[in-house]
C-alpha cells in the first residue's frame, strides 16, 4: 500500500512564478490551519469546462500532494483532465494572473480559464 503514494507523483506542476502569488495570496487572505490549494475542474465556460482553484479544507474524494511546498488537493475524478497541467502566473501589460497550460485539453478559449476535453 505504501508503494500508491508514488505511483503519482506531482500531477500538476507549479511554476516558481504562481507559488510566488499563492504564497502572498496565503498571507494576504490569511488563509486557515488546515486548508488546502484546491486544483479542480467544473463544468461551464466558454469551452465546457472551467479550472477550479482556491483554497479549501480536504475532502473525501481528495488526493493530497505537495508541490513546490504547497499543500494541494484534488478531487480523485478530476484527475483525468489534470494530470500533467502546469499552471503559472503572468504579470504583463495585457494580462495578468493564473495560466493554465493543460496537455489534456483538446481546445481552450481564448480567456485561458476555460477548455475542451
Amino acid at each position: 500500500m505504501g508503494d500508491n503514494k508514488n505511483v503519482i507523483q506531482d500531477p500538476i506542476t507549479l511554476t516558481n512564478g504562481a507559488v510566488e502569488q499563492l504564497n502572498r495570496l496565503m498571507k494576504e487572505k490569511d488563509v486557515p490551519e488546515g486548508h488546502f490549494l484546491r486544483v479542480g475542474v467544473k463544468g461551464g465556460g466558454c469551452a465546457g469546462f472551467s479550472y477550479i482553484l482556491g483554497f479549501d479544507v480536504p475532502k473525501e474524494n481528495d488526493q493530497k500532494f505537495e508541490i513546490n511546498g504547497i499543500d494541494v488537493v484534488m478531487d480523485k475524478a478530476h484527475a483525468i483532465y489534470l494530470i500533467g497541467i502546469e499552471i503559472d502566473f503572468v504579470q504583463g501589460l495585457n494580462n495578468r494572473g493564473f495560466t493554465f497550460n493543460n496537455p489534456n485539453a483538446k481546445e481552450s478559449c481564448g480567456c485561458g480559464t476555460s477548455f475542451s476535453a
